[in-house]
């Protein structure tokens, strides 16, 4: 499978935090035939595990989850009012068309609405709309037809358009933070099974990073790595009306190592060791702009007495929006990165 075809099954695939399960399947059969081992942990994280010559473990991350909601209510008409999963922009939820996957694993389609601007005051009119006043119109006329459907308190629904190009060399998909980085793995996997690696190499695909880098803190706690790479979708912001000093990365400068963000300090020593390594396969390299947003890294570097933990991201556009951006050289740069670093990685290090 092409890289760009690999980027599209996982960008269409559903995956709000906690519901991981399809984002996981398509994973766990993409994956399987470049490792050892594949197995799923008690609370979801797929770990697929490569033995190399030494038992030490470099854990290559990368989240599976997406932002989404939750049915929170589903009143007398049909209409669902719902709970954020994760961080969202009010200002750029309503009028989208979702996706709600239910118990029985059906997906049903709706559209959040919320009250049109010809009925508003001039003073709501110029405000965001509050999120506890949209709804989402499933086509439903009472809750007992939505029950009908399936929709019930607890289900996870997103918005979705599917995955496509732009002009060439751009495309263009939800959930890109961080089915970015899922594909950067598997790709990775596949690029390293032509030989035995140095350390035992865990792919660690986690869930419910963006609500509190939850599956990477188990999934580091379990794999007890001497050295972790968090792999991710990040801010691109190279648009109008962003000053370069507020840009954290911009698209077709390759990847973006990160030296710090909200939730970890890089350890200067992985730093620089990632900057060699690009240095010397000429991989073209930005660094993220401190201190924007926040990784798995920050969970993984905490775990047990300290992990020697790095950051290299793909530069996305319009992250946590309904459709986000990405420049393929930037993709396979990453790749490119990632997989120079396993194969190099510096005796320095451990």
């Amino acid at each position: 499978m092409q890289p760009i075809e690999l980027l599209r099954e996982l960008s269409d695939a559903f995956g709000v935090s906690g519901f991981e399960d399809e984002v996981r399947e398509v994973l766990r059969a993409r994956v399987a035939p470049f490792v050892d081992d594949v197995s799923v942990d008690t609370l979801g994280n797929l770990i697929a595990v490569r033995h190399g010559k030494d038992k030490r473990v470099m854990m290559l991350d990368a989240h599976m989850d997406e932002v989404g909601f939750l049915v929170k209510w589903v009143d007398d008409k049909g209409y669902v009012r719902f709970a954020p999963i994760g961080g969202w922009d009010e200002r750029i939820v309503p009028g989208h068309r979702v996706v709600l996957v239910t118990r029985n694993g059906e997906k049903r389609f709706g559209v959040i609405g919320c009250a049109p601007p010809h009925i508003l005051s001039e003073e709501e009119r110029h405000k965001p709309i509050p999120m506890e006043k949209m709804f989402v119109d499933f086509g439903a006329t009472s809750r007992q037809e939505a029950t009908d459907l399936g929709i019930q308190i607890g289900d996870p629904f997103t918005i979705h358009y599917p995955f496509g190009p732009l002009c060439e060399g751009y495309v263009t998909g939800k959930a890109l933070d961080d089915r970015a980085g899922c594909a950067v793995l598997v790709e990775a996997a596949r690029r390293l099974a032509d030989r035995k690696p140095s350390l035992t190499l865990a792919f660690a695909f986690v869930f419910g990073e963006e609500v509190g880098l939850r599956g990477a803190k188990t999934a580091a706690f379990h794999l007890d790595p001497s050295i972790a790479l968090a792999v991710e979708g990040t801010i691109g912001a190279d648009m109008p009306g962003v000053p370069e000093e507020s840009q954290p990365t911009r698209l077709g400068r390759g990847p973006a190592i990160s030296v710090a963000d909200r939730s970890i300090i890089v350890s200067p020593k992985v730093v620089r060791a990632l900057e060699r390594v690009a240095d010397a396969e000429s991989i073209p390299y930005q660094y993220k702009l401190p201190t924007y947003g926040g990784t798995d890294a920050g969970s993984i570097h905490l775990s047990r007495g300290g992990v020697l933990t790095g950051i290299v991201s793909v530069p996305c556009r319009f992250i946590h929006s309904p459709v986000s951006t990405l420049r393929l050289n930037d993709f396979e740069n990453t790749i490119r990165l990632v997989t120079s670093f396993v194969r190099t990685l510096p005796g320095d290090l451990l």
